[in-house]
C-alpha cells in the first residue's frame, strides 16, 4: 500500500477527530481525495479491506448469543422491515420512473425491486464501528442491531446463492462438525496463553472459518462469524476479541478507503444519490415502528432505530452483479457507492448525540410504547442500595468486591451485558441489568438513599453521558468515574464526576501500599 495512502487517511481521520466527528468519516473523505488526485485502489489495499471484515464478523461472532437471534424482536422485526421497506421504495422508484427522471427512465419493475433489495441493507461495518467506540455492542439496543445485521447477512447469502446460480456442495452438511469439534478448540484456547500466541489463534479461526464456507461454496465472512459464534461461550473469547480489535480496525481503514475509490461522480449521480438518501428518515420510522409494535421499550427502538438507518456495502456488491449482468448501468455502481457514503456519514454524525436526543424527545416518543413489557425490558430496583456501581468489569468487579467486604449488601453493581450479570449472579453478586445511559432507568430507580455512584467504564464520553443522566434524573450523590490516561481527568470532572481515579495511577499506588505493609508485617515477625 502506498504511502499516500496511509498519510491521506490519518490526515483526514485527524481532521475529522479534531471536528469531533466519527473517524470513518475522515476516511471515507481520505478515500475520494485519493481518486480524486488520480491513485487507484491497489491489490493489497483490497486483501487488507477484506480482512478487516472478516476479523470484524469473527469479533461479533465472539459477542454474540446464538439466543439472542431467535427473539421475536430480532428475526420478525428484520423480516418485516425488509417487506415493508421494498414495497414503498418500489413504489417510490415507480414514481420517479413516472416523473420521468432520466437516470429512472429504462428501470422496469423487477430492476425496481433489486434496487430496493439493496437499499434494505444496513452497513455491518459502520454500525457495528460506531457501537464498539460508544461502548454499546452489548447493551440492549445494541445486541438488537447487531442481531438484525445478522439476519440480514443471512437473507444475503442466499439471494447471492439464488442470483448468482452458486449452490452450496454437497459436503456443506459437514460443517455442522465445527460444532461436535468444540471441545478441541476449547482445549487448545486453554493452552495458547494470553500473549501474541493468542492472536495468532484468532487469525487462525477467523480465516480458517472463512476458507472452509468458501471451499463447499458459501459466503466466506459467514464462516468466520459463525466460527466466531462457536467460540464465544469461551473463557477466553472477551479476550481474544480485545486483542484483536486493533487489528480489526487498522484493516478497516482501507475498507472505507476503497469505497472513495470506487468512482468520481458527476453532478447529475450526486443529486441521484443525495436523493436515494431521502428515503434514509424512512427506513428509521419503519424500523422504529417495527420495534414498538414488538413491544420493545421506545429508547431502545429509537437507539436501534437509528443506527440501523444506513445503507450497506452489500448493496454495492448487489449493484455490482446487476451491472455485470446488464440490467442496470455502470452509472448505477457510482450512485450507489455515492450514497453508501453519505449514509455513513449522516449515521456517524446523528448518532453521536443520540442519547441526548432521546433524553430530549423522551417524553413524545414513549407515547408509542406498549403497556405490556418484554421481560428483559422490566426494570429492577436496588433494593437497600447506598452505593452502585455501574460498569462490572476487572475494575469495576475489582470495586465492587471491595466494597461488599465492607458495607455488605447495601452495594449493588450494574452492567449493560445479562450474560456478565447472571455469571456474577451465580458467584454471589448482588448485580442488575442495565443501560447507565438510559435516563428512563434513572428516573425509574428509588435514588433516595443511594449516595455513591462508581462509574468503572472504559470510554469517557459514556462516563460523561450517564453523568448527565443522573443529573436529568435528580441525582443529589456523589459520582466517582475512573480515568485510563491523565487528559481525561478534566473533562470528567466538568462533567459533573466529583472525584476521578486515574486507573494507572491508583493501581499503582495501591500496589505499593500493600507492599508495604508486607515489609511492615516481615520486620514485626524479625522483632519477635
Amino acid at each position: 500500500m502506498e504511502f499516500a495512502f496511509i498519510l491521506l487517511a490519518f490526515a483526514c481521520g485527524f481532521g475529522a477527530k479534531l471536528l469531533g466527528l466519527p473517524t470513518l468519516i475522515g476516511y471515507l473523505t481520505a478515500g475520494f481525495v485519493l481518486n480524486y488526485l488520480g491513485y487507484q485502489s491497489t491489490d493489497n489495499l483490497q486483501s487488507l479491506a477484506n480482512l478487516g471484515i472478516t476479523l470484524m464478523l469473527f469479533t461479533i461472532g465472539l459477542k454474540l448469543n446464538v439466543r439472542d437471534l431467535l427473539k421475536k424482536e430480532v428475526w420478525l422485526g428484520s423480516i418485516s422491515h425488509t417487506l415493508v421497506w421494498i414495497t414503498i421504495v418500489n413504489v417510490s422508484l415507480a414514481g420517479f420512473t413516472w416523473l420521468g427522471l432520466e437516470v429512472f427512465a429504462d428501470l422496469d419493475f423487477n430492476t425496481h425491486c433489486l434496487l430496493a433489495f439493496s437499499l434494505s441493507f444496513s452497513s455491518t461495518v459502520c454500525i457495528v464501528k460506531i457501537l464498539e467506540e460508544s461502548g454499546e455492542i452489548k447493551t440492549r439496543h445494541g445486541k438488537l442491531a447487531i442481531g438484525v445485521l445478522v439476519m440480514q447477512d443471512i437473507v444475503a447469502v442466499l439471494f447471492l446463492v439464488i442470483v448468482t446460480g452458486k449452490i452450496p456442495s454437497v459436503w456443506a452438511p459437514l460443517l455442522l462438525a465445527l460444532f461436535f469439534i468444540k471441545p478441541i478448540w476449547a482445549k487448545i484456547l486453554e493452552i495458547v496463553g494470553h500473549g501474541e500466541l493468542l492472536v495468532l489463534t484468532g487469525f487462525m479461526l477467523a480465516l480458517g472459518g472463512y476458507q472452509l464456507f468458501e471451499i463447499v461454496g458459501i459466503k466466506g465472512d459467514l464462516g468466520a462469524l459463525v466460527v466466531g459464534m462457536i467460540i464465544a461461550t469461551h473463557v477466553k473469547s472477551a479476550e481474544m476479541s480485545k486483542s484483536l480489535m486493533g487489528f480489526k480496525d487498522l484493516f478497516l481503514v482501507g475498507f472505507f478507503l476503497t469505497i472513495g475509490f470506487s468512482a468520481l461522480p458527476t453532478l447529475d449521480l450526486l443529486m441521484t444519490a443525495i436523493l436515494l438518501c431521502l428515503f434514509i428518515p424512512i427506513k428509521f420510522i419503519i424500523f422504529f415502528k417495527l420495534f414498538l409494535m414488538l413491544r420493545l421499550r421506545a429508547r431502545t427502538s429509537y437507539l436501534a432505530s437509528l443506527v440501523l438507518s444506513n445503507y450497506s456495502e452489500f448493496g454495492l456488491i448487489v449493484v455490482a452483479l446487476l451491472v455485470s449482468i446488464g440490467w442496470l448501468t455502470a452509472q448505477w455502481l457510482v450512485i450507489f457507492a455515492l450514497a453508501v457514503s453519505f449514509s455513513f456519514v449522516i449515521t456517524g454524525l446523528i448518532y453521536k448525540t443520540s442519547h441526548n436526543q432521546y433524553a430530549r424527545y423522551k417524553d413524545s416518543l414513549k407515547n408509542f410504547e406498549k403497556t405490556i413489557r418484554l421481560k428483559e425490558d422490566v426494570y429492577v430496583q436496588p433494593t437497600g442500595a447506598q452505593i452502585i456501581v455501574v460498569g462490572l468489569g476487572r475494575v469495576g468487579k475489582g470495586a465492587y468486591s471491595s466494597l461488599t467486604s465492607i458495607l455488605g449488601d447495601k452495594v449493588w453493581g450494574m452492567d449493560a451485558d445479562p450474560v456478565r450479570i447472571r455469571k456474577l449472579e451465580e458467584e454471589g453478586f448482588q448485580a442488575m441489568v442495565g443501560d447507565g445511559e438510559d435516563v428512563d432507568l434513572w428516573e425509574n430507580m428509588d435514588l433516595s438513599h443511594v449516595e455513591l455512584v462508581l462509574l468503572a467504564l472504559p470510554s469517557i464520553e459514556d462516563i460523561c453521558n450517564i453523568t448527565e443522566q443522573l443529573m436529568h434524573a435528580n441525582y443529589k450523590g456523589k459520582i466517582d468515574s475512573i480515568a485510563r490516561y491523565e487528559d481525561e481527568i478534566q473533562p470528567l470532572l466538568d462533567a459533573g464526576s466529583d472525584k476521578v481515579f486515574n486507573f494507572f495511577t491508583e493501581a499503582g499506588m495501591g500496589f505499593a501500599e500493600e507492599s508495604l505493609q508486607l515489609i511492615k508485617h516481615s520486620s514485626r515477625l524479625n522483632k519477635d
